[in-house]
Parts: C-alpha cells; structure tokens; sequence
C-alpha cells in the first residue's frame, strides 16, 4: 500500500510540474495552413475560421490589454481595418493570455488586466472594428499558431496558408516607423506578388502562459507581509501633501472608517498602488477620523494590506485640516484626488470611485515616464 501511495504522490508531483513547465509553443512555420480555432469574442459571438471564408487574405494578431506595446499598435490596426475591408482582407485579434498568471506589477502600464470581462471593457472603450477573441482559459488556439510576443501578426492567403508572420512594423512609436512590414505583405498578396520579407522578429510583452498561478500566489504572499504604518498629520502636512514637490504621480484619498462607500472603494486603491507604485507614482490615504481612534483605523489598514503611504488627522478640528488641504472641499467623503509633480490636479472626484476611471487617469499622467 504505501509503495501505492509513493507512486500515485510521484505521478501526481510530475503532472504539477509538467503543467507549470510546459514549454512556449512554437511558431507556425511558413506556408504551413492555418489552425482552425472556435472562441468567444466581445461581441457575445463564437468565432472560426470558417467565419472567415469569404476573405481573400485573413490577418490573425495576437495581442492583449495590458501590454504596453499592444496598445501603442491598436490604433494601427483599426486603420488597417478600415484601409484593407474593402479589398478582402479580414483581420481578427486573439487574446492568448491566461489572466490568472499576470501579476499586478505588470499591470503597470494599463487599466486593464487580460480577463474576458475587462476585454470586454477595452474594446468597447477603443472602439475596436475588428473581432477580439479570448483564448486565455485552454490556450489552444495560442500554442496552435505559437505567438512569442503581444502584438503577433499572421498573414494568411486565400487558402490559408501563412505567407508572413512578424511584427506589425519597425518601431511602436509612430513617428519613428520606417518599415510597414504587415501592410507590405498585405499589399504584396493584393497585388499578387512575391512578399519580399516573409518572417519578422516581433517585439513586445511575452505571452503570459498558464501555469504561473503559484508564483502569482508568492507575490501575493509578500506583498501581504509587508509592514503598514500610520502617521498623524497636521495643517502644514496637508498643505505639503497638497502642493506635491515630489516628482511622482500623487493620489490622495481621504476617508474614514464609518464612511461606508470609503470601505468599498478601499481594496481597489490597495491593488491601485500595487500595479503603479514601481512607476513615478504613489498613493497616499489620509484618514478624517479623530486621533484618538488610531488603533481603528491602523487595524482597518493592516487588514486591508495597505502598505503605502497611510495619514490620520492629528488633530481634532477637522475643518481646519480640510482647509489646509482643500479650502474648496465640503467635507464630503470618500474624496480622492490625482496630483501631477507640480501639484496640478489630474483627477478629482467626491463618493465612490470608478476604479477604472482613476487607472486611465493614472496611466495618462504616467504615460512618457518610460521613455525619459
């Protein structure tokens, strides 16, 4: 019985390593035809590639929402949409990443993680013209066509078989393109010519395969271990705060810990700081409650893992520190506020924030820092 057990126990360890150690898939080779795929798009539809017949060139392009990459290249690709739709050409975006294995420090540069429900918000929110499948649950369709990158561009001829596959072009910066290498192989297959270059390197965010789960789980672990403290402020601390000579990002929320949409709101501003926090940006809570009921408030902080930034108003004349802060406020909370460097208000709202809201504030206010 117990050599039983070992040998069940050894084959079960080996299936969890195996599972977490597939390798990547490999790209599909020139000339080789095209997988056939049946995935749910935003639309609320399942689509194939028989979806796809009458077109005499099919575009297949791996991407995804949070790569900063990607997004650089969606609004090429609606302009090719609109350029090509009427000679034939169809193009169809996939999702191949398993949103379970993407940490939120790698949701730095976007609103949006890679789950169906938020590719859903991404498309309505750029107005995507093309079909955007989700093939993150099984990944089948990804390892099938072997994407290395987001974005990943394949190029199909009327019989489906791949005549190009690469980047989309030279450069994720517009104005530094040079070589157009998917609309050249488009163009090429239109006029019914050789493509002079067949295969790419591509260039951005690997695909983020299954199996990562449990060092997403470590992460979490010692984001949770990290120590939370509580400082008591002042008027002069306030008007600091408010003035931002840092050179970060500033979010500031002031709530209380009766305030009861400032506990909803609360685990959102927590997973906020988690996916900037590694950029120019910071998060700082202040707490209206009195100073003498810090070890509540501290309590409710630890709880909540919220290892940023956290004040309490040190004094007792509420109004006075309101001022400080904000002679304009009524006192209103939650009340959250976006400061650039120079103390400029980016964002400001009064009850219950629209996380999503705030995080394409964020990334806004955030978006040249990569590249200085």
């Amino acid at each position: 019985m117990k050599w039983f057990w070992f040998r069940w126990f050894s084959l079960f360890a080996w299936i969890q390593i195996s599972v977490a150690d597939i390798p990547p898939a490999t790209t599909l080779p020139l000339g080789a035809r095209a997988p056939d795929f049946r995935l749910p798009g935003v639309d609320g539809r399942k689509h194939s590639l028989k979806d796809f017949k009458r077109a005499d060139i099919l575009v297949v392009v791996f991407t995804c929402n949070h790569c900063p990459t990607a997004q650089y290249y969606e609004e090429r690709l609606k302009q090719i949409v609109d350029d090509y739709k009427r000679k034939g050409v169809a193009l169809v975006a996939i999702n191949p990443n398993d949103p379970k294995s993407v940490r939120l420090d790698e949701l730095g540069y976007t609103d949006l993680s890679d789950s169906f429900k938020e590719m859903r918000v991404r498309a309505r929110y750029k107005k995507f013209n093309f079909p955007y499948l989700y093939d993150g649950d099984k990944q089948e369709t990804a390892r099938a066509y072997g994407p290395v990158a987001t974005p990943h561009a394949f190029v199909f001829d009327k019989e489906r078989k791949l005549r190009y596959v690469g980047r989309v072009d030279d450069s994720e910066r517009p104005e530094l393109v040079k070589t157009r290498d998917l609309r050249n192989a488009i163009d090429a297959l239109l006029g019914g010519h050789e493509i002079d270059v067949t295969q790419t390197r591509t260039f951005g965010c690997s695909i983020k395969w299954a199996g990562k789960e449990e060092g997403v789980k470590q992460y979490l672990a010692r984001l949770a271990a990290e120590p939370v403290n509580l400082e008591l402020v002042g008027a002069d601390d306030l008007k600091a705060l408010r003035k931002n000579d840092s050179s970060k990002a500033r979010l500031i929320n002031f709530w209380a810990t009766w305030c009861g949409p400032c506990i909803t709101e609360f685990p959102d501003l927590v997973i906020i700081n988690r996916m900037y926090r590694h950029r120019a940006f910071e998060l700082v809570t202040v707490s209206a409650n009195y100073p003498d009921e810090r070890k509540e408030v501290l309590a409710f902080l630890q709880k909540n893992q919220a290892s940023c930034r956290n004040l309490l108003f040190g004094e007792v004349d509420k109004y006075k520190l309101m001022a400080a802060f904000d002679p304009g406020w009524d006192g209103a909370l939650p009340y959250t506020v976006l400061l650039g460097p120079n103390g400029e208000v980016l964002y400001q709202h009064r009850d219950a924030i629209d996380a999503v809201e705030v995080k394409r504030a964020i990334v806004r206010a955030l978006k040249e820092d990569r590249f200085k």
